[in-house]
């Protein structure tokens, strides 16, 4: 019988072939209580744990092939970070010496305490980390019990693999195999790079999570969050992951089987059509030209960008840097390489450096007290906690400087919403310039700018373009903030509305009042990297669109098509309706 199963669509494309069924790989646990006596050799089981998964996760980093995306590698860091944990360690240590418990009963319960914190974070990247400290205490667990931890490499490497014929679909090529899991580690993702999967769905997970994060750097169709998938598909059912649609179709019909494998064959001739795009100028009928640049998490992002043709880096999110550590902040050499490293990658093109964008809800020392934050959206974070701590500002901002003097870098600050912030900030950039000086460290000329992601930024745009040389706004939080709705949070997710009358406004007249002052303006949230929203923005007056580098291609070719001057007048008829969707026909 065919169903289909619906999730989120994170990563492009259709996937066609027999499922590969990973079962939930959740260990069970005992619980008891030990004797005092055995505390010393159970805390010895949970020492020789640890030091078996850091040992085996280090070698899978240390062997990583040479064309693994840096995703990949970025994830297991924050893996090996999270087994090296403090919290996490001291924790279960508690639970071992003051309650008894057994160490698989102390790790999981520590894990409750730590994965509860992780479920209050506002920040949708760091709120799915949960699953990774999940993963790294699995394998942990895995070890206490002496239970192994891969993908079934007789899947892997079926010798009886279907052949497209069966599926009437007219092509000799064999069909490949696509998983099915609960969730994937980053272990199971590099096994499968290596082997025949060429799709996969997962249970949980979200459009940040780390599956989705290497899905779209290998440009492999994925589904996730597709809540029980791993439950109601068998194994070896027909399976066509839809990686557009968000829909997984199992079991189908030989007639939608070959609209599916026609739709496949077309996804293909595309991807081949826009990797052509690469050195094509980004230039609209009319004349104009349009910056696309790439949104980079780490140095080593910076190859990607340029080999679909990014004109320089439109964000580069600095506080991937400070993640994970424990309070262990990065200091100024590290930070300074870090950047360097990414401005030498881009080969002399513009690099945009965002301030770190943490705090509240996501402390740095997870070992500090814990405090209470009522909604740590509205809380101390990016440039609010950047201001209470000036030394650590004004240690990112010398490293920054210093970057500045290998290439062009622009500095770009998140979340300014008064006049004193602003004033306060500008006051640091200069301080940390006159320190630099007066060590004698060279350091290079950078433009300033700042985010527009609070409505109370975009109403008060004029201010900021008295103080900043260019501005970028960030639709992803602007959004948020305009409706007072989580887009993570199932209940809300909904009412997410990129195409809302307010944040169509707040946008249109930031673009507008940018250009009116001769600054630069540009967009960094998913916005940009929609082709769905190119010719809007484009009739606002954008042309300068930041996007993940695999989305690059396909909105270059929307600007291409696209003739800026004609698509004014239709912009401002989207604007002065009620239901601007409707009218795009979305």
């Amino acid at each position: 019988m065919t169903f289909s199963i619906h999730g989120l669509a994170v990563a492009r494309g259709i996937a066609i072939g027999r499922a590969v069924l990973v079962a939930s790989s959740r260990v069970d646990v005992a619980h008891y209580f030990i004797e005092p006596e055995q505390i010393d050799p159970e805390l010895a089981r949970l020492t020789h744990a640890r030091e078996a998964v850091l040992a085996e996760l280090q070698t899978l980093h240390d062997n990583l092939p040479k064309d693994s995306p840096p995703e990949l590698a970025a994830i297991l860091e924050v893996h090996l970070m999270l087994v090296q944990d403090a919290m996490l360690e001291d924790g279960v240590t508690n639970w071992v010496k003051d309650r008894l418990y057994n160490a698989e009963w102390a790790l999981t319960s520590q894990l409750d305490v730590v994965a509860r914190q992780f479920d209050d974070m506002d920040d949708p990247y760091l709120r799915e980390r949960k699953g990774d400290l999940e993963q790294v205490v699995e394998r942990m667990l895995r070890h206490l019990k002496g239970v192994a931890h891969v993908i079934p490499q007789a899947a892997v490497k079926r010798s009886a693999t279907p052949r497209q014929q069966d599926l009437q679909l007219g092509d000799d090529m064999d069909v490949p195999l696509v998983l099915v899991a609960h969730d994937l580690s980053p272990a199971d993702m590099l096994q499968f790079k290596q082997s025949v999967f060429t799709g996969f769905v997962t249970d949980v997970g979200g459009k940040t999570s780390h599956t989705a994060i290497v899905a779209r750097s290998l440009d492999i169709p994925a589904v996730v969050g597709a809540r029980t998938a791993s439950q109601l598909v068998r194994q070896d059912d027909w399976i066509i992951i839809d990686g557009d649609a968000g829909v997984v179709i199992v079991n189908p019909s030989p007639i939608i089987l070959a609209e599916y494998g026609f739709k496949q064959r077309q996804a293909q001739v595309e991807r081949e059509r826009l990797s052509r795009l690469r050195h094509t100028p980004a230039v609209t009928l009319d004349g104009q030209r349009v910056e696309l640049l790439a949104n980079i998490e780490m140095p080593e992002d910076s190859p990607a960008a340029l080999d679909v043709g990014a004109v320089g880096v439109g964000l580069f999110r600095s506080e991937f840097l400070f993640m994970g550590r424990e309070g262990a902040l990065p200091d100024e050499e590290e930070q300074y390489q870090a950047y360097k490293r990414a401005v030498d990658g881009m080969k002399g093109l513009p690099v945009t450096i965002r301030t770190v964008d943490i705090g509240a809800d996501k402390p740095l020392d997870r070992t500090a007290k814990d405090e209470t934050h009522l909604n740590p959206a509205l809380g101390l974070r990016a440039i609010r906690w950047s201001l209470a701590d000036p030394a650590m500002f004004l240690t990112q901002l010398r490293a920054i400087l210093r970057a500045a003097a290998h290439g062009q870098v622009h500095l770009l600050i998140p979340m300014l919403a008064h006049a004193r912030e602003i004033k306060q900030t500008l006051v640091l950039v200069d301080k940390a310039r006159k320190q630099l000086d007066a060590r004698g460290l060279s350091f290079g000329p950078i433009k300033i700018g700042a985010m527009i992601e609070v409505p109370a930024a975009a109403l008060s745009v004029k201010m900021f373009l008295r103080h900043f040389d260019y501005l970028s706004i960030g639709t992803n939080d602007l959004i948020q903030y305009t409706l007072a709705i989580d887009r993570a949070d199932e209940l809300v997710a909904h009412l997410y509305d990129p195409l809302h009358p307010a944040v169509l406004r707040l946008l249109a007249d930031t673009i507008a009042e940018s250009r009116a002052q001769g600054k630069g303006v540009s967009v960094c949230g998913e916005m940009a990297g929609d082709p769905a929203m190119t010719r809007l923005l484009l009739g606002l007056g954008l042309r300068s669109f930041s996007m993940h580098p695999t989305q690059i291609l396909a909105v270059k070719q929307e600007v291409i098509r696209a003739d800026a001057s004609r698509l004014e007048a239709w912009a401002q008829d989207v604007l002065a309706c009620d239901e601007p969707a409707e009218m795009m026909g979305l």
